[in-house]
């Protein structure tokens, strides 16, 4: 439910502050849509566990409001993402084997990206602020529930799934195209602690740092049409 309210709202947000640029000034302004979407690889980078990138794949909408007037773009949209992660650690409490635990995380980020037009319609360097909503870390495989993480002496795999779900990001990226399509490349960096609320869940930190403190970092390669 929480998530079909968040698209909603994001869906009315971008026709009205669509309407709202188009509203503006004694210049033609065009407005239009595009879908996106592409592979991502993921990752959190942390003190607390080893970890390993992973392939993922997102797509969304936005809203792109093109001034011409102006050296900038301004788009408002919403994607919606998987993203695989893996951590490393061991099958048993006492083990000298390990393996990679993995992971995946269900998100939803919604964006506000300044286009900077370097060659107006052809090139643009993109960059804005992005808010996250996310799930858990969800064990992919159910056979290693029962392994433990790496650094760790009793710490469950699966105990670490409740990480913060509401998070602050930072995205840079460019696109180069025709108008009607282009290629991007966006680098999506968490300002946030994304392992903050592991803190509260009492978890029997034996071995390592008490104190969870990691950013996510994430690489987008796609497309994106505009209509």
């Amino acid at each position: 439910m929480k998530k079909t309210h968040l698209i909603l709202l994001v869906a009315i947000s971008i026709c009205f502050v669509t309407i709202s640029y188009a509203q503006k000034g004694n210049y033609r302004i065009s407005n239009s849509f595009g879908v996106t979407g592409g592979i991502t690889t993921f990752d959190i980078v942390t003190d607390n566990f080893i970890t390993k990138t992973s392939n993922g794949f997102v797509g969304g909408i936005n809203a792109i409001v093109d001034i011409p007037v102006r050296w900038y773009n301004i788009s408002f949209g919403m994607q919606l993402s998987e993203s695989n992660l893996e951590i490393l650690g061991r099958p048993e409490l006492i083990s000298t084997e390990e393996a990679f635990i993995e992971y995946k995380m269900f998100a939803a980020q919604v964006a506000m990206l300044l286009h900077v037009k370097v060659i107006p319609d052809y090139f643009t360097i993109d960059v804005g602020p992005m808010l996250q909503y996310n799930g858990s870390l969800e064990l992919k495989d159910k056979n290693q529930e029962g392994y433990y993480i790496k650094n760790y002496v009793n710490l469950a795999a699966e105990a670490i799934s409740n990480i913060s779900q509401f998070n602050l990001n930072g995205a840079v990226g460019a696109s180069l195209g025709i108008r009607n399509f282009k290629l991007k490349a966006q680098y999506i960096y968490g300002f946030t602690n994304i392992l903050n609320k592991l803190e509260k869940e009492g978890l029997d930190t034996l071995g390592s740092n008490a104190r969870f403190k990691g950013n996510q970092s994430m690489l987008v390669l796609g497309a994106i049409i505009s209509f």
